[in-house]
């Protein structure tokens, strides 16, 4: 009996043996993603230690930014580590990632902040952002491949949805570190220091997950092909080639990219949302998310289950449709539930900047070197700090900008020619009198914590998990079912790792700048929308189904 035949009958089950191996491939991939999560998670303190050069909203975009930088190297990760699996095998690539990961993870911990060392602080920060990005770019094409290959014919959805649940129990787990350093040593301590502990506590998770990776034997596929001498010698190469490139492109377009967006504004997206737009403090919004990710995750097996019975296809483009037509509804029931407070303000006392559109600025400064010192862009950005929507109105050329609330104005200031002691007198006086004039109005500092609907809030987030797991359930399972064996590591893993590198890693700094600079708090929302609604098309129009297909080929 062929190797083929045996792991494959569509009868056949997968041993105790290929159990193990599935359970430790699995486990193993989650500690990546708590490695890589932890960044995500703690963005707001991290600007503060490493970026405190800058000022405070450029910090928190330089600070996304350097989250997104592990996502931009992600596709390059996945070409050299899914090159190398082709070639060598999956087992040995597995054990090169999870030390690259971990050793990067623990090393962040133990980096000295700015305040100490400079600007190499966030230099050094950003390298090992950059180390971590490769190396997750080689580890989840390397563990879908690994499992389907060793699943038998009808329970690849089933089986590969595991390794599906790796990602949102590694954001779990480092939501429950994190909040139990917060918990344990107070607010202060963490901030100053405890944040790292987390970080250090990686280096465990690394021992365990190499002693794990040890423990795993080669996918009987990639054994057979080797002894049939039908590898790939340059697999990079291969994958690129005339119709297995346009099937990458597509894939990226018509699955990859809705399915990022629709993952990132679930679980990354509606974090930020709850924290920076609706104020909600960082304790409460945590354990929200932590709860819909606990009701939530069983469904990313009941959807790869599914993909058996009726097609991958489909599951994951009605999960991109229904983000689609209902994010606006949702996000805007999460200010609703979560933060009243600013609803009831914006309609008694809406926020206006009269200003010369002309003069206002796309406040998105990467680099911490830009400085906006027009009155529009004063307006704005101290509105957009305080998580106030605010719509602009025109005036005539050469006016100075001025916020209106109900009916009190304030008058902004033309930062351009005046000192340094002259800049900071006139923004110490317009903050103080912004503050008081939006207090006045309504407008809350902070979500009362008497006031958010904590049941309807989880339901809304709880939602959003779920069309998660619509679109990444069947991910895996339809990804390595669309490439052959001698290239599948490599073809699957590039549109895999630039859909979810590029186009969901980089969703929260689009979306917080696209916010920052209409004033709308839900404006950010059309980024994924938009991505959503192409991959619907793109999808519906081009790829084809493939649940039913032999990947021994």
């Amino acid at each position: 009996m062929s190797a083929t035949t045996h792991h494959h009958s569509p009868q056949g089950e997968i041993g105790k043996g290929h159990k193990k191996v599935i359970f430790a491939s699995s486990l193993g991939t989650v500690f990546e993603w708590y490695d890589f999560y932890l960044y995500g998670s703690l963005a707001a303190i991290i600007a503060k230690q490493f970026f405190s050069g800058v000022n405070e909203t450029t910090g928190f975009i330089f600070a996304l930014l350097a989250f997104a930088a592990g996502f931009a190297v992600r596709p390059f990760g996945a070409a050299f580590f899914g090159s190398l699996g082709d070639r060598i095998g999956r087992k040995y690539t597995f054990l090169v990632t999870i030390v690259l990961m971990g050793t990067s993870t623990f090393l962040v911990g133990i980096l000295p902040s700015y305040a100490t060392i400079g600007i190499a602080a966030p230099i050094i920060l950003i390298a090992l952002r950059l180390a971590q990005g490769l190396a997750l770019g080689g580890e989840y094409g390397g563990a879908a491949t690994y499992v389907a290959e060793h699943a038998p014919d009808g329970k690849r959805g089933l089986y590969t949805s595991f390794i599906q649940t790796t990602a949102t129990l590694g954001l779990f787990l480092s939501l429950l570190v994190i909040l139990a350093c917060r918990l344990t040593l107070g607010t202060e301590a963490f901030e100053a220091w405890g944040w790292r502990i987390p970080f250090l506590v990686s280096i465990v998770l690394l021992g365990i997950s190499v002693w794990i990776r040890l423990q795993l034997s080669e996918s009987p596929l990639f054994q057979q092909m080797k002894s049939e001498g039908k590898g790939s010698k340059q697999p990079f190469r291969d994958s690129i080639k005339g119709g297995n490139l346009r099937l990458m492109l597509l894939v990226l377009l018509g699955a990859t990219a809705g399915q990022a967006v629709v993952w990132y504004g679930g679980q990354f997206y509606s974090l930020f949302f709850l924290t920076q737009a609706l104020k909600v403090d960082g304790t409460t919004a945590n354990l929200l998310i932590a709860a819909a990710l606990v009701l939530g995750t069983p469904f990313f097996i009941v959807f790869g289950w599914l993909s058996d019975k009726i097609g991958r296809k489909k599951i994951i483009l009605v999960g991109c449709a229904l983000a689609a037509l209902t994010y606006f509804p949702i996000f805007k029931g999460l200010t609703h539930f979560a933060n009243p407070a600013i609803e009831e303000a914006r309609q008694s006392a809406p926020a206006t900047v009269h200003a010369d559109p002309n003069t206002c600025s796309f406040q998105f400064d990467p680099i911490g070197k830009k400085v906006f010192t027009n009155s529009c862009d004063v307006a704005a950005a101290a509105l957009a700090k305080a998580g106030v929507p605010y719509e602009i109105v025109p005036v005539p050329a050469g006016s100075v900008a001025r916020i209106s609330i109900g009916g009190t104005d304030v008058e902004a200031y033309d930062a351009a020619g005046l000192s340094k002691d002259e800049v900071k007198s006139k923004a110490d006086a317009f903050t103080k009198l912004l503050k008081s004039t939006l207090g006045a109005a309504g407008y809350p500092e902070k979500a009362d914590p008497a006031r958010i609907n904590i049941p309807a809030t989880l339901f809304l987030l709880w939602v959003l998990v779920i069309y998660v797991t619509m679109v990444y359930g069947p991910i895996a399972a339809y990804l390595v079912e669309l490439f052959p064996t001698r290239i599948r590591y490599t073809s699957m893993s590039l549109p895999y790792h630039i859909g979810n590198g590029w186009f969901g890693g980089f969703l929260p700094t689009i979306s917080f700048a696209l916010v920052a600079t209409t004033g709308n708090m839900y404006f950010g929302l059309w980024y994924p929308i938009a991505i959503a609604v192409m991959t619907v098309v793109i999808g519906g129009l081009f790829l084809h189904e493939t649940k039913d297909v032999d990947i021994s080929k």
